[in-house]
């Protein structure tokens, strides 16, 4: 399974997890199975609201699940329209947040769960940023 976690640096497993994923400046991608790990820069991390673009920079790099602290409603529904499912996550390194959705203890992101809206840069990066 290849997860997407929105991170602030690029150093892989041990990186801290960026608080809201539409704006993280990467995006480190875990395959469960090989262990394999790459990171991309998210070129759509400065959007206007509701603009926010996520399946585009996952799509065509197999990844099945996201888990993140906070996302807007247009995200979360285009990343489902994709295939790919979204899960809460507090964790603070990518390895924690893998472990939450590889033991189950991770909630499935619903639209209940979605921010409304951006709240002010400083808040994005804010650990377990959930939105209700």
């Amino acid at each position: 399974m290849n997860i997407c976690i929105p991170t602030a640096g690029h150093s892989g497993l041990n990186d801290t997890v960026y608080g809201h994923f539409g704006s993280a400046p990467y995006l480190t991608i875990i395959d469960t199975e090989s262990e394999a790990i790459s990171v991309i820069d998210n070129s759509n991390k400065e959007h206007g609201h509701g603009n926010c673009a996520p399946a585009a920079e996952l799509v065509g790099r197999g990844v099945h699940a996201v888990a993140c602290g906070g996302m807007g409603r247009r995200a979360l529904a285009r990343l489902n329209e994709a295939g790919i499912r979204v899960f809460l996550s507090g964790a603070a390194t990518p390895a924690e947040a893998v472990q939450e959705i590889v033991t189950g203890s991770a909630q499935e992101c619903g639209i209940e769960h979605a921010c409304a809206g951006h709240h002010g840069s400083d808040d994005h990066h804010d650990h377990g940023h959930q939105c209700h």
